[in-house]
């Protein structure tokens, strides 16, 4: 009986777990079909409607296509038709940012970003560009829009993108729209948001004013150091920037009790969308250079460009080449780099003839106008003693599984009433020294909410054959403001600064102003033939890191440059350099982990005196340390966490939590001025007693970092490692922070090891406010070697494909962050040789 009985059992079980393993094989099997049914096609043919001739699309080990296409339609369809292959999610949710539609994919929790960004208008504006565009551009990005659409009519769901799968239960209803030209014209809006920084620098100013004195917030924002370096250094012209311009209105409206908390409330709608776009503004920046032939080893330029981008997954950037076969007047590009997907053309590369690089200007084209409101119509406002009509705008937002909302977007002639959708803005009150009004509204004039040209530099500038080419392509480069370097192959480099840069009547922008009177007015703009730029300098080089562009200037840029940190140290390696520049010394550059910030503090740490045995070995790592934050550095763990508490011990007890030091540049050179004054007020806690001066602070900031790394590393200091603390993650920017453990694993990797800080030229940057993870990077790396663009070499992060699972979802981190490399492939043959699959588009047959 008993041996029946287990018979039995043992029976029952192995039922079971056959019942179980089957139903496992079955989901991994219907797991495994939905993940991969969306991956792209990448070989045999694909018949497309309104293609013209044959298209062939090669791709490489990375995955990276080069398109050869007979005329410019088919050249542009086929970078849409990839494009979407690749990256449809990434596109569809770009968008909904540009137009503000975020609810109708994922609901209620998006109204009042959605509400933000309506008020922005971004869509209006581009709909405004899409009458202005000549027919040869509207052709293009419509031969891109029908690109993208035909491989929507074929794909569906989760055939798209797993995202889709796991927004189908979210949102069983959505179903994405074809694309539009609008939606290729609003990418332009959304990196200008993405770049733009003044806001946050002003308002910090003024309400830092409310618990210091002028003098200390003065010392919180030093002026460009003596010491750092220009872009233009063989250029100076006119007497100076802008002068302030705070006349008397300006001091009595910063002085108001009521206007602070109402302008920090206006920052609170700008900052939500960084947790969709990844950080935004202030700590962003870039790095590029050229050198000239007559300081490389080639004896031909050399051009390097680094983005610095927010953190994400898939990569914000799309690496490409665009053939024509044959190059022709109606098919002139021949164009090889990197590309963003809902977007033609190349943003970053190289062409059969020029190179060309960015990074930000950071420039102040941001203004907050306070308007007077009619108190018996709310929808007018005053200019000039005259009560005038505002323009009213309905939008109607629709919400995924809810009720659509209307919604009054108010404008002045200034620009959007953000007032509007800042429901924690208070009212002034009447007794101000300025005659402020009862009823009032904040209005923000940017350059970006007007009609931009940006659409056509990005061909215009794949096509340019030589410097003048490029320069009248860069002048439609008006939002956002860049710093462009160029390269040709006859041995030319350039600089140019293109941009739309506000001329005022009075101020210099840092401060809001009455909007009611025309003595704050926008006069115009800086000329381009006045805008800074270089042609072959003499000293043979041109570096920009977001850094002054020149000494003197007579129009105003801004007055917030980044310091030039990172600047200083491309400089030194470039002019320091004794032997001619391979393209290996320029890798080496754009990997430079050192700090200088280091260089500054460790011999004040070394001086500390200390007198425990583990206080001295952890003083010893700094002995002989090449200042160098590698990776498995135990010095550069020392120091870094040493330069968290030293902040926080000087700074948090007599600044708001919201400003506490983030570490960046700008506290670089605070505290280098600061470390001269032994005494200064700033090295005192409030919270104590006694009175503490620079080298209790020091010693102090110098034990608690001691501490913290036995705490959490090892109580050996050898031990220590910079990269185990210094993480970087890279999240899917909606599903991969949606709060659920199994949804982010499947989007979001990490975390992985990496070097350097916001600083060095390798820029990892962290924040010193919130933690050591790593929250905005080089997004891409690029060198372009004008003697032979066969030797170019370029990397991004994490990869090629948008396609979780994929096996180019991110097999460019490891590359990424040992500061390697893959061969730009460039010459046809080279890139058939390197070819690995093959994808033929060709004209489908009409029945």
């Amino acid at each position: 009986m008993k041996n029946s009985r287990k018979g039995w059992l043992r029976k029952r079980l192995k039922i079971t777990l056959i019942f179980l393993l089957v139903l496992g094989l079955l989901l991994v099997g219907f797991s495994t079909y939905t993940v991969r049914q969306s991956f792209a096609q990448e070989s045999g043919t694909i018949q497309l409607p309104e293609l013209k001739a044959e298209v062939s699309v090669q791709r490489d080990k990375w995955g990276i296509p080069h398109i050869y296409a007979a005329n410019s339609h088919d050249l542009f369809m086929a970078q849409g038709y990839i494009h979407a292959q690749d990256r449809f999610w990434q596109m569809d949710f770009w968008r909904h940012i540009g137009s503000g539609r975020l609810s109708e994919m994922f609901g209620s929790s998006q109204v009042d970003t959605d509400k933000y960004l309506r008020t922005m208008g971004w869509a209006r504006v581009a709909q405004q560009e899409i009458q202005e565009i000549n027919a040869e551009m509207k052709a293009y990005l419509q031969a891109y829009a029908d690109g993208v659409n035909a491989y929507l009519a074929e794909h569906q769901g989760s055939a798209v993108s797993l995202e889709y799968a796991v927004l189908k239960f979210l949102n069983p209803g959505y179903k994405p729209e074809p694309w539009q030209i609008l939606h290729s014209l609003t990418w332009g809006k959304v990196m200008a948001y993405d770049l733009g920084r003044n806001f946050e620098s002003e308002i910090e100013r003024a309400i830092l004013l409310k618990t210091l004195t002028p003098n200390q917030v003065e010392e919180l924002f030093p002026p460009y150091p003596q010491d750092l370096p220009v872009i233009l250094p063989e250029l100076q012209q006119g007497t100076g920037e802008a002068e302030e311009g705070r006349n008397n209105n300006v001091e009595a409206l910063l002085n108001s009790p009521d206007v602070l908390p109402a302008l920090e409330s206006i920052t609170k709608p700008m900052m939500a969308l960084e947790q969709l776009i990844g950080p935004t503004g202030i700590g962003i920046g870039s790095n590029n250079w050229v050198i000239s032939g007559q300081r490389t080893a080639t004896g031909k330029p050399i051009l390097a460009n680094d983005p610095h981008l927010g953190v994400q997954i898939p990569s914000i950037w799309y690496e490409v080449g665009l053939h024509c076969t044959p190059k022709s007047a109606e098919c002139p590009y021949n164009v090889s780099g990197f590309s963003f997907a809902g977007m033609i053309g190349i943003i970053i590369g190289h062409s059969d003839r020029i190179a060309w690089g960015v990074t930000n200007v950071q420039s102040d084209v941001m203004d907050l106008y306070i308007e007077k409101i009619n108190p018996n119509n709310p929808n007018q406002y005053e200019v000039n003693g005259k009560w005038v009509d505002m323009q009213l705008v309905q939008e109607t937002i629709q919400v995924a599984e809810s009720q659509p909302i209307v919604q009054t977007v108010r404008y002045t002639r200034h620009g959007p009433i953000l007032s509007d959708v800042s429901p924690n803005l208070k009212r002034f009150k009447s007794n101000q020294p300025l005659e402020l009004p009862q009823n009032y509204a904040v209005v923000l004039r940017w350059t970006a909410l007007e009609p931009s040209k940006l659409a056509y530099t990005v061909p215009q500038i794949n096509r340019a054959q030589n410097w003048q080419e490029f320069r009248t392509a860069a002048s439609n480069y008006d939002v956002p403001a860049q710093n462009l370097v160029y390269a040709d192959i006859d041995g030319n480099i350039g600089y140019q600064m293109p941009g739309k840069f506000p001329i005022r009547a009075q101020g210099n922008g840092r401060y809001p102003v009455p909007g009611w009177t025309d003595e704050y007015e926008w006069q115009g703009y800086i000329d381009f033939e006045k805008l800074p730029k270089s042609f072959n300098p003499p000293q043979g080089y041109i570096a920009t890191a977001n850094n002054l562009v020149m000494r003197e200037y007579p129009y105003l840029i801004t007055a917030d440059w980044v310091y030039g940190y990172r600047a200083k140290r491309i400089v030194e390696m470039i002019s320091q350099q004794t032997q001619p520049i391979s393209l290996k010394d320029v890798q080496q550059i754009q990997g430079d982990n050192s700090n200088l910030n280091a260089q500054t503090l460790v011999p004040l740490i070394k001086s500390i005196a200390v007198n425990t045995p583990r206080l001295q070995a952890a003083q010893k790592l700094l002995q002989g340390w090449n200042l160098q934050l590698a990776m498995t550095s135990p010095a550069a763990a020392l120091f870094e966490v040493f330069w968290k508490h030293l902040l926080a011990d000087t700074f948090h007890d007599q600044l708001p939590e919201k400003y506490f030091p983030d570490g960046g540049d700008r506290w670089y050179a605070v505290v280098a001025n600061l470390v001269k004054q032994p005494n200064s007020s700033w090295w005192d806690n409030r919270n104590t007693p006694k009175v503490e001066n620079r080298d209790q602070i020091l010693r102090q900031s110098f034990v608690e970092a001691v501490d913290e790394l036995e705490r959490i590393q090892s109580q050996d200091p050898k031990n220590w490692n910079w990269g185990k603390l210094h993480t970087i993650t890279f999240r899917n920017a909606t599903l991969g922070k949606s709060g659920v453990a199994p949804i982010e694993a499947l989007f979001n990797r990490g975390a992985f090891a990496t070097s350097g800080n916001g600083e060095t030229v390798n820029a990892n940057r962290w924040r010193a406010n919130k933690s050591f993870e790593v929250t905005d990077i080089p997004s891409l790396r690029m060198i372009v070697d004008l003697g032979n663009l066969d030797n170019s070499v370029a990397i991004h992060t994490p990869g090629q494909s948008g396609h979780a699972f994929h096996s180019h979802y991110n097999d460019m981190v490891e590359p990424w962050r040992k500061i390697e490399y893959h061969q730009m492939l460039w010459e046809s043959n080279n890139v058939t040789e390197n070819t690995t699959i093959t994808l033929r588009l060709i004209p489908k047959l009409v029945e």
